[in-house]
């Protein structure tokens, strides 16, 4: 993995993630958009989103930040913020 990964590199690999592996519509992939209200994941699909995301980080979300998310633009911040460490 490239030392420098932007913020578009992740949202792209997550919305890969949510539309091929969840079955999200892509249009409904948005930065604003609520993982429980407005995509209906339960906490099952945001394990495998974590999972996932370690994966293509080779990092791991701490519980307490894993906690915090919400939205598919806290998913992207999170793991930016993870690789800024």
């Amino acid at each position: 993995m490239a030392d420098r990964v932007t913020k578009e590199e992740i949202f792209n690999e997550l919305k890969t993630i949510l539309t091929n592996e969840l079955e999200i519509e892509e249009a409904d992939v948005r930065l604003e958009a609520n993982l429980f209200e407005d995509l209906d994941l339960d906490s099952i699909d945001a394990v495998d989103i974590a999972v996932r995301m370690q994966k293509f980080t080779s990092k791991k979300l701490s519980p307490a930040e894993f906690k915090k998310i919400r939205t598919v633009g806290d998913i992207v911040e999170a793991v930016y913020n993870l690789l800024e460490e």
